[in-house]
């Protein structure tokens, strides 16, 4: 079949670059070998936040006598936890395939496995394809780490893990980044044990210092056992426990989560037979405007080891439909990208830490207020967590900011477009902002600041 596109994957930005193409007049073939709707939809944010929301309700209902409200024993049925899930995903999969069938005739789904024969050209199930224009959408997929004794022991992955019918008795999380934590967390609310290892010496290694500090004091608040600054070193089985073992100790569990990172899955994409270059941990090489090494193949999403988030990689889509159409010229590079960890609280920030500020040479000044200082959040009893603000001294442009606390994946979106514009803090001081909200409490954190303090 020879066709103006071949799409390779039908994940955030796969699927509607497909459908506007088709509806734009292009003939396209959308090449899946899974599930349709990659990994958002189908094992990360779903899945993962359809059973956070669960898990919250099971800690909201445990810990309302401190509101004044007392709930009776917390019972949490697990099972119908992840039947509730596994419907949600199979309603957002409809979704994908409804939007798919909606692109008429110029748009053909082909189930299987696709892979580079030669230049714009893939096979999939013996069968040979040509495409004027080839994107690459494959994703990435939990990267399988090299500790010994790994191979011996049934470990979990953030898939394996939803698949769980019954609770673990005492799950231990090697990985304290995003996908641990929310994992970890959520686990202890429903009434499992477990313990958290990392190498780093705090969680969330990215995020600022004191993002990681008031989450690690909720954690411990929770029962959630941290061994932060432990390498894993080692998986066996003993008897009916599984341990992990590390410098100077060993933890015990009945499963073992292990999220140490991602790797793409480029491995058996056939890269070499068409020119297309990988970088040294598999990942597509592109340029500003999403072109590889090789003449008319794009690549976008996780698999070019940018930011991997949903939401960079449905920006991806848009960007790359507008170069495509030559309607217009603006690239990756230049985009401000939040993000946002679904714990209780959430972990939120847009632009530049302080550190990273510091790093570039800019002369900064920083504002810092705990969130349990925002009405709302006394009011609703929702404390714990931290704000800071990273603006220029000079022009008062906000060059970042980090928010720990309930809804902070909602509030940061306050900042990201003064960030993306550049505008200056003072815009947050002149605008009007509703009491009592959380809110509210981001034009205090910038009027801490000694240059916008009151009389």
């Amino acid at each position: 079949m020879d066709v103006d596109v071949i799409v390779i994957g039908s994940g955030q930005a796969g699927v509607p670059l497909a459908t506007r193409l088709a509806n734009a007049g292009r003939s396209v073939l959308l090449a899946e070998r899974s599930q349709l709707g990659g990994t958002c939809t189908n094992y990360g944010c779903t899945p993962t936040k359809t059973m956070v929301a669960s898990a919250h309700a099971a800690h909201v209902a445990r810990t309302a006598a401190r509101l004044g409200v007392h709930a009776g024993e917390v019972r949490v049925d697990f099972a119908a936890v992840v039947a509730r899930k596994d419907a949600i995903v199979e309603r957002w999969r409809a979704g994908v395939a409804r939007r798919i069938e909606s692109a008429g005739a110029k748009l053909k789904l082909v189930r299987g496995a696709a892979r580079f024969v030669g230049a714009r050209e893939i096979e999939i199930g013996g069968e040979r394809h040509r495409g004027q224009i080839v994107i690459i959408n494959v994703g990435v997929r939990p990267a399988l780490p090299k500790i010994a004794g790994l191979d011996g022991v049934p470990w979990l992955d953030n898939h394996r893990i939803m698949e769980l019918r019954e609770l673990p008795r005492r799950l231990v999380v090697v990985g304290g980044g995003y996908i641990g934590c929310e994992f970890g967390q959520m686990f202890r609310r429903f009434g499992a044990e477990v313990a958290i290892l990392d190498h780093h010496t705090r969680l969330l290694a990215r995020e600022d210092p004191d993002a990681s500090a008031a989450l690690e004091g909720v954690f411990r608040d929770e029962g959630i056992a941290l061994h932060l600054g432990a390498r894993v070193e080692r998986l066996a089985r003993d008897g009916g426990e599984l341990v992990v073992g590390f410098a100077g100790g060993e933890v015990r569990g009945s499963h073992v989560l292990v999220a140490l990172g991602r790797t793409p899955n480029t491995d058996d994409l056939g890269c070499e037979a068409a020119g297309i270059a990988r970088d040294q941990r598999g990942y597509v090489v592109v340029d500003d405007q999403y072109r590889t090494s090789a003449a008319g193949v794009y690549a976008v999403g996780d698999a070019t080891g940018g930011p991997q988030f949903t939401h960079t990689s449905w920006d991806d889509h848009r960007l790359l439909y507008d170069l495509l159409l030559g309607r217009g010229t603006r690239g990756r590079a230049a985009r401000t990208i939040p993000s946002c960890v679904f714990t209780d609280p959430q972990v939120a920030s847009v632009g530049l830490s302080e550190a990273e500020a510091r790093a570039q040479g800019l002369d900064v000044e920083v504002a810092a207020m705990p969130f349990g200082s925002v009405a709302r959040a006394i009011e609703t009893g929702e404390t714990a967590g931290v704000m800071k603000l990273v603006i220029d001294a000079h022009d008062e442009r906000i060059l970042g900011v980090t928010i720990v606390g309930a809804e902070a994946g909602e509030l940061v979106h306050v900042f990201v477009p003064l960030v993306a514009a550049g505008l200056s803090a003072r815009s947050i001081v002149e605008a009007e902002f509703a009491h009592p909200t959380f809110a509210e409490g981001v034009q205090s954190l910038v009027m801490s600041l000694a240059r916008y303090a009151l009389d």
